[in-house]
């Protein structure tokens, strides 16, 4: 093992809904630094049987960046994965038996009815501790008709590594969004499974994060130019993103804004109560056993589907950054609506669909494009500081900062109005948190931060490196 202190390289694959990045990742004892070597689109395919993940195009694109940060830093010594939660493929003999669904796919609704005709949501939360969402792993399982041919399910990033390595794991932190996870022994729920039909079998051994998973096939290896081993990271993009977010106490909560906006708590036990579960919170595990105690609220979904439909329209790009500033500037008040509702989880016309969700509620759509962009970001804004303040009552915490993390953390007409709306300083970046925290796992692993270091040993790392930018809120 080397010794602590020297700089140090490491390889993290970090998939998103949207896009996905290859990065270089440099530790040291005062150095934490990241080179993005490949950068590529990633989104939903529409199949005859439904909206899929073209897997294959993700996983060439994935060795094609390993081979190229191998390229530019030889001494790159591991490589960590991290992707969306509760998406999976589905093996039969290591082979795909078909493309892995999408998570907005519609297939979810069927899930839902079989699985709550056996066991009811209640029973359910106590179990697993999960929020109800129609996309969650259970409930797609529950709905595949391919499952009762497969032998093993592999969650995204998981069978990423699988293509990589052989090796079919399941990474805990990911593992804990399926709905499978018991929420108090963290191990799987099999008779959960069983109750709902689900074969248990299909359920891969578990491991930490910081365990290995295995080396690169030799072919793999000899294309990206190096024989390296891939390391079990917080799988879950929020997992290695809270292992970033400075948390420099108990009363900081997070934001991870990206697509989603992840918000709540680090936690060490579950609030299991009537309350939490009518509101809509969630016990994710995050690094070192750690509870992610959260609520999905939706994110920058909202914005980037209205300026895809205003690109339609205009048949070139939109000048988002222009088009934030003028939101800034304008004082006219907009009027918020609820960036949760249903009818804005899907793709579709967006301006249209939160416009009829304005009126519905009394209220009219700003008119110019400006005003429009003002009032998403607001009820956005709005929605993070609601469940800010609920997740504080329901863990009986006093809150006195946010942590705003993630692509968000650079939109600063939303930053502010965090802070204005919920009444909080809000503290934002590093905006590359899940690759920092993809980064940060693999290099403790491999010595870096010498015997037993905490996450509070490389969340000091983090402050050093990326201060944050604050924002104070206003009367």
């Amino acid at each position: 093992m080397s010794a602590p202190g020297r700089t140090r390289a490491f390889a993290a694959v970090d998939l998103g809904a949207t896009s996905g990045r290859v990065m270089i990742g440099r530790v040291g004892a005062d150095v934490l630094e990241l080179e993005q070597v490949a950068r590529f689109p990633n989104g939903p395919v529409q199949r005859p049987d439904g909206l899929h993940w073209d897997f294959e195009e993700l996983v060439e694109q994935v060795v094609a960046g390993l081979a190229e940060a191998v390229l530019r830093e030889p001494s790159i010594e591991s490589i960590g994965i991290d992707t969306w939660a509760v998406d999976y493929g589905l093996l039969r003999d290591d082979a795909l038996l078909a493309e892995p669904f999408h998570y907005r796919d519609e297939r979810g609704a069927r899930g839902v009815e079989r699985v709550h005709a056996r066991v009811r949501f209640a029973e359910l939360y106590a179990r697993n501790g999960l929020q109800f969402l129609p996309f969650t792993t259970l409930y797609q399982l529950a709905a595949d008709d391919l499952a009762p041919a497969a032998r093993t399910a592999l969650l995204m990033p998981d069978l990423v590594a699988h293509r990589l390595t052989g090796a079919a794991v399941a990474e805990r932190t990911n593992a804990s969004t399926t709905g499978l996870l018991g929420v108090h022994d963290r191990e799987w729920d099999r008779a959960l499974a069983e109750r709902i039909g689900i074969d248990a079998r299909l359920l891969p051994r578990l491991v930490d994060p910081g365990e290995p998973i295995g080396r690169l096939l030799p072919a793999l290896a000899a294309r990206i130019g190096a024989e390296l081993p891939v390391v079990a990271v917080g799988s879950h993009d929020t997992a290695s993103a809270v292992v970033a977010a400075p948390l420099s106490s108990p009363a900081t909560a997070y934001i991870s804004c990206g697509t989603w906006g992840l918000v709540g708590l680090e936690l060490t036990e579950p609030v299991l109560t009537d309350a939490a579960r009518d509101a809509g919170f969630t016990h994710e595990l995050g690094v070192d056993g750690r509870i992610r105690f959260l609520h999905n609220v939706t994110g920058l979904w909202l914005l980037n589907e209205t300026l895809r439909a205003w690109e339609g329209e205009d048949g070139a790009p939109i000048d988002l950054p222009g088009l934030v500033a003028q939101a800034t500037a304008a004082d006219r008040p907009v009027p918020v609506f609820d960036a949760n509702d249903p009818s804005l989880s899907t793709p579709g016309d967006m301006p249209a669909r939160i416009a009829a969700v304005v009126r519905a509620t009394g209220g009219e759509p700003a008119v110019t494009r400006a005003g429009f962009v003002r009032m998403i970001v607001e009820s956005i804004a709005q929605a993070f500081a609601d469940a800010v303040a609920t997740a504080a009552a329901l863990a009986g915490r006093t809150v006195d900062a946010i942590d705003l993390i993630g692509g968000g953390s650079l939109n600063r007409l939303l930053c502010q109005a965090t802070a204005d709306r919920s009444g909080l300083p809000v503290l934002a970046g590093p905006v590359e948190a899940t690759a920092l925290g993809n980064v940060l796992v693999q290099a403790r692993a491999a010595g870096s931060f010498g015997a037993d270091a905490s996450l509070e040993r490389l969340r000091e790392l983090v402050l050093r490196t990326h201060p944050p930018v604050r924002y104070t809120p206003r009367e």
